[in-house]
């Protein structure tokens, strides 16, 4: 079964695990369901931009679990740049978290280095929002 035919179910699906560390298609499947037009495009973005998040939220606790088991040096060199650029900039990295490839580390290092939940989830929503925003309105 293929996700899209699961409508915003498979959306939600699609979305968490595109942003946890598999890969993933979520927006092939939103602009699909966009060109469908059997959904509102804002109920569309904001399932997608949920699920996102929330596997995004994962990625982070993972960092944060691996932070109080392992020290920095065991970390893959993804990771150190991650953590670099986390260290540098705080939540607002997590804007970028929507990144293919970059963005699982920036969540990661968040975890890492122990950021507040309420504004890595902020930083990370309002990235995956505006993403998804852009790619649902490119296929209205």
């Amino acid at each position: 079964m293929q996700l899209e035919s699961l409508g915003p179910l498979g959306l939600f699906i699609s979305a968490f695990i595109s942003s946890t560390v598999a890969p993933g298609g979520s927006e092939a499947i939103l602009a699909y369901l966009v060109n469908s037009q059997q959904h509102s495009v804002s109920q569309l973005v904001a399932i997608a931009s949920i699920g996102n998040t929330l596997g995004a939220l994962t990625t982070w606790w993972l960092g944060l679990w691996a932070a109080k088991k392992y020290p920095a040096e065991a970390l893959a060199k993804q990771h150190q740049k991650s953590l670099n650029t986390v260290r540098r900039w705080g939540s607002w990295a997590l804007l970028f978290s929507w990144l293919p490839l970059v963005g699982d580390g920036l969540c990661f290092a968040g975890g890492w280095l122990r950021l507040s939940l309420l504004s890595s989830l902020l930083a990370i929503f309002l990235g995956k929002v505006l993403r998804y925003i852009a790619v649902a309105y490119a296929f209205v």
